[in-house]
């Protein structure tokens, strides 16, 4: 903990800074919601109910007409990522601060080595960033960035010793971080055998890359060019090809930052298939849509670039909103990775070297719940689902993070949802000078944070310490993902037909390839089926006398083909 940065607490209050009460308010958890006050003593819930006994001196928060949730989880950041040349711009501590004002108490980020690169060492060099900063509790997931067997092995030391339970792929970013389905099907492999969750940016690099080079020769070098080069259908493709090799190999899936309906319906379609897939809709895709990149000002235009990008389709949000309230979609990060007007006019002439990326982290909790619970698509108790229970569930802090319960963090927001905001660049505590939900007005205002069980943000001012928050190790086979994949595998194997062998003529193969059949048994009476019959490629057109050497595939040695 930075020293600097902590007020000494006289002993005769620091009992009273241990004990926490919050009176009057409505509970709610995923499923249920009740009148209760709620005990915290020393960072952990202690008694739920009415008439409580406490100690003296317990500090009271009056919640009387406040919901009293448990803190948001954000399952998707990026705080200070060096990605394009440059860093985003909130840190570890601008991007905690600025999660806690906004309801969230854990944000889930990412370790992401270079091609080639150390996994573990990346792990270390993210916890040494985030450690003397975070100002909340945070996890990380690690990139998959390259394959080999060496890769393989750090996922399982990652996984068995330094608590990561969930590994992304990118499907998109050619020449850096993409890998090809060889690669994907050998980490998602990998991940089923430690018990990790693979996650995966789906988008079809190649076609990106191809696109790419057509729009700049076009002469199309806006942040247009951005969503053009990767439509939806490019997200759709990557989606459904990450389901169909994850299944394969019988491993659960996580679909992270889902923009599109049709990459949504993708996640949807498998999950009634029976597949194990979760989708992570964010903020960005929940509040606001991908008209703004063609909007005349390039600054507003490149403040919303982020890959996948936003779509044009204004219906998008709604769609996505009704797929988590049916429980198609799981989990609400934001993809929170910030950069400034200058870092984004690093591609003021060419799209593709605008730094990618969005805020979120302060206003995912306030956006969800006006387009979810004020719109009238989810209840309370879905909010509590889709923002935080879910997501500890997933990633196996169930019931550490995630409830309302004893024994549980006491990392709480006391919410009023009747308070109304307007969201601002002006007055949000992330450090990006640009915001992408500038003007919207949103019931559901965070009065009281509470982290760790101390009062991080009493109405309207953030007393948050750099360097409070605390590394959660998220343990391997969370039962929620891999509760049914044992007796899944065994239901679904693969089942050998017992019958006698084959007991009859086989014809000769040589070098030379196939040779006519020498047992006369087998030699077809019907003079035009054995003349068909030798045709190697009926599809080809007709030529005089052709040998046939190979077979298509090359030479058969003893196998079909």
């Amino acid at each position: 903990m930075n020293g600097h940065h902590v007020k000494k607490i006289p002993i005769h209050l620091q009992s009273a800074q241990n004990r926490l009460l919050i009176k009057g308010g409505r509970v709610v958890n995923d499923d249920m919601m009740q009148d209760a006050d709620v005990y915290i003593e020393d960072g952990i819930i202690k008694q739920v109910g009415t008439n409580l006994h406490t100690p003296g001196g317990t500090r009271v928060v009056e919640a009387k007409g406040h919901l009293v949730m448990p803190g948001g989880i954000d399952t998707h950041t990026h705080m200070q990522l060096p990605f394009m040349g440059t860093f985003a711009v909130d840190d570890f501590y601008t991007g905690t601060r600025a999660a806690l004002a906004g309801g969230t108490t854990m944000i889930m980020d990412f370790a992401i080595p270079q091609k080639g690169e150390s996994l573990v060492e990346a792990y270390h060099r993210w916890r040494s960033w985030a450690d003397p900063k975070v100002c909340c509790d945070y996890a990380l997931h690690v990139g998959v960035t390259w394959w080999c067997d060496k890769v393989g092995k750090e996922m399982e030391e990652l996984t068995e010793e330094h608590g990561i339970n969930s590994f992304k792929m990118f499907m998109a970013y050619k020449d850096t971080w993409q890998l090809d389905d060889h690669d994907l099907l050998e980490s998602f492999k990998q991940c089923k055998e430690i018990g990790a969750l693979a996650q995966v940016h789906a988008e079809n690099g190649d076609i990106i890359k191809e696109n790419t080079a057509k729009l700049l020769d076009m002469g199309i070098t806006g942040p247009e060019g951005h969503e053009l080069s990767r439509p939806e259908e490019v997200e759709a493709e990557a989606t459904n090809r990450a389901c169909v090799l994850a299944n394969q190999v019988g491993c659960p899936l996580y679909v992270v930052h889902v923009m599109s309906k049709s990459a949504a319906d993708v996640v949807s379609n498998k999950r009634r298939q029976g597949h194990i897939v979760f989708g992570e809709p964010i903020a960005a895709s929940l509040g606001t849509d991908g008209t703004h990149y063609y909007h005349k000002c390039w600054r507003h235009a490149a403040a919303h670039v982020m890959g996948p990008p936003l779509r044009p389709d204004c219906e998008t949000p709604k769609y996505l909103m009704d797929l988590l309230a049916n429980g198609d979609l799981q989990t609400t990060g934001t993809d929170n990775c910030t950069f400034s007007a200058s870092q984004k006019a690093l591609g003021k002439d060419d799209f593709t070297k605008i730094p990618n990326g969005v805020n979120g982290v302060e206003d995912r909790m306030s956006v969800i719940w006006e387009k979810g619970v004020v719109s009238g698509k989810i209840d309370p108790c879905k909010f509590v689902a889709v923002t935080s229970t879910n997501a500890a569930k997933i990633f196996n802090i169930y019931p550490k993070k995630g409830r309302i319960a004893v024994g549980s963090d006491a990392d709480i927001v006391v919410w009023n949802p009747h308070a109304t905001r307007t969201i601002s660049a002006k007055t949000h505590y992330q450090a990006v000078d640009f915001n992408i939900f500038e003007g919207m007005e949103v019931h559901g205002i965070a009065d009281y944070v509470i982290c760790h069980g101390r009062v991080v943000v009493e109405e309207g001012n953030v007393r948050a310490v750099s360097g409070m928050g605390k590394f959660v190790p998220t343990p391997s086979h969370s039962p929620y993902v891999y509760g049914r994949v044992q007796e899944r595998d065994i239901a679904n194997a693969p089942k050998k037909v017992d019958r006698a062998p084959y007991d009859g003529p086989v014809i000769q193969l040589n070098n030379q390839g196939l040779t006519q059949a020498v047992e006369s048994s087998i030699i077809p009476t019907n003079q035009e089926f054995y003349t068909r019959g030798a045709q190697m490629n009926d599809k080809s057109p007709k030529r005089p006398s052709v040998k046939v050497h190979n077979p298509p595939g090359g030479k058969a040695s003893g196998s079909f083909w």
